[in-house]
Order: C-alpha cells, then sequence, then structure tokens
C-alpha cells in the first residue's frame, strides 16, 4: 500500500493518480481517499489502519499543523487523525508526501 500524506488540495489525488497509473474511475476502487475523515465515525483505529492498508493506496490530509482547537472534542479528533496517519505509513511499503503539487517519497521506493 502506498500512503500518501500532506496539506489539503495540496495534489494527493493526482500523485495517486500517477503513481497507480490509473483515471478517476479506476481510483475510486483501488484508493481510499481523505481518510483522516474516518476517524469520527470508528471507534478503533487499528482496524481501521487493518482495513484501510488492503487498498492500493490511501490518501490522508495533515491535520494538526495549525491552531489548537479550543474544543476538547475537535483536539481529540485531531490526535486520532494523526494516530491514524502513524499507523497507516507504518503499514505502508511506500509513503509520500505531497507539498504544493510536488510528490516526495520518504519511506521506501517511488512505484513506477
Amino acid at each position: 500500500m502506498i500512503f500518501i500524506t500532506g496539506p489539503m488540495f495540496s495534489g494527493k489525488r493526482a500523485a495517486a493518480k500517477k503513481l497507480l497509473g490509473c483515471d478517476d474511475a479506476e481510483l475510486e476502487t483501488r484508493c481510499a481517499c481523505d481518510v483522516q475523515e474516518l476517524v469520527h465515525q470508528r471507534e478503533d483505529i487499528e482496524a481501521l489502519a487493518d482495513e484501510l492498508a488492503k487498498y492500493d493506496a490511501v490518501t490522508a490530509a495533515e491535520i494538526g499543523g495549525g491552531v489548537v482547537p479550543l474544543d476538547p472534542g475537535e483536539r481529540a479528533a485531531r490526535e486520532r487523525a494523526g494516530r491514524l496517519a502513524c499507523l497507516l505509513a507504518e503499514r505502508a511499503e511506500t509513503v509520500v508526501r505531497v507539498f504544493c503539487g510536488i510528490p516526495k517519497t520518504i519511506k521506501g521506493e517511488k512505484k513506477k
């Protein structure tokens, strides 16, 4: 599995399509996108990470790099999203960070 992360709207989906060599329609079946939102719906993030690791690629926006929310629930959600990202990176063969549309491999080798 390739884990692709980076800021919101940084080009993660485009990078996933290029890395997987697929179009928009195929991406929907091979890639789980914006998985940081799933932590609101699932209690067991270890099991969630295991399920997501079955995809060819997974994308998640980096969150938590800005202002710390005052709301305790929002802080907890950011922490859970960060933990999910760590679990996915651990399970991934390759981790790519996309910034300003530029993918940079930070773990493993870039797929051809």
